[in-house]
């Protein structure tokens, strides 16, 4: 176990490594949520009004519906811009070295997962830091219940983002892969507008965004920051987390995976 334990502290330190030096990359996963927080919810506040919806009981501005979802948003980015720097290790040749390691394959790609995810945890706390700032102030126990609701989150939403990484060979074609996903999952959900606002306007997007995983991650935030949970979007996310990174798993077995027979399908 002391050998499992050093792997992963290894592969932790070497994300933390990365984010720390890569000071833009902290303050662009705060300056998106913070664009919406500050000056979208400014204009909306007037023109979208929100009725009284579990997890509050009384009606609530524009921006703190939206929170939940802002740190939604800081998850998926950082999911996909872990993922992103798979594709990047796996050109320079720096993933093959760790893949064949004598440790099992489910256990190098969950701690490269888990280690995204403290990292994205940490941007996470502190946009909600900020937002306490500007007046989006849930109940203090919140911010302790929230942990584990964004731990689930960033492990779902990093899950997918590795199973896309597998099957990109080249660095450039998955940036064009990431907007067909992050932006398709992001505003077909209701991190920006109540599900009852969408059935208004359209049953098909209504649908959409309420078979959408995202939607139930930004869920389960929501309800955890006001010391609730919501069983429906913790089953769905679980189920989600469990198909995601099993797929991730089998995509990058040399044996069985997309890229089994070809030339370094094990990077």
């Amino acid at each position: 176990m002391n050998g499992w334990a050093i792997a992963f502290a290894g592969i932790a330190r070497r994300e933390f490594l990365r984010f720390t030096r890569q000071r833009e990359r902290f303050l662009a996963a705060l300056v998106r949520p913070l664009v919406w927080l500050f000056i979208f919810a400014a204009g909306f506040r007037s023109v979208l009004g929100l009725s009284i919806t579990p997890p509050y009981r009384t009606y609530v501005l524009y921006e703190v519906y939206v929170t939940p979802g802002l740190c939604g948003m800081i998850l998926l980015f950082s999911g996909m811009q872990s993922s992103l720097s798979m594709v990047y290790d796996r050109e320079t040749g720096a993933m093959r070295s760790l893949l064949v390691s004598p440790y099992p394959r489910w256990f190098l790609l969950g701690s490269k997962l888990l280690s995204s995810v403290m990292v994205a945890v940490v941007q996470v706390y502190a946009f909600l830091l900020i937002a306490w700032f500007w007046g989006v102030r849930p109940p203090v126990i919140g911010y302790l219940t929230v942990l584990p609701a964004l731990i689930m989150a960033g492990v779902m939403l990093g899950s997918l983002g590795l199973l896309i990484s597998s099957a990109i060979r080249q660095l450039e074609n998955f940036a064009g892969v990431m907007n067909f996903v992050i932006f398709p999952m992001f505003f077909a959900s209701s991190a920006l507008y109540p599900l009852w606002r969408m059935r208004e306007s359209s049953t098909l997007l209504y649908d959409i965004c309420r078979f959408n995983p995202f939607t139930h991650s930004v869920e389960l935030i929501r309800f955890a920051l006001y010391g609730q949970i919501d069983l429906l979007s913790f089953a769905v996310t679980l189920v989600c987390i469990v198909l995601f990174f099993g797929g991730t798993v089998f995509m990058y077995d040399p044996a069985k995976g997309l890229w089994r027979g070809r030339r370094g399908g094990s990077a």
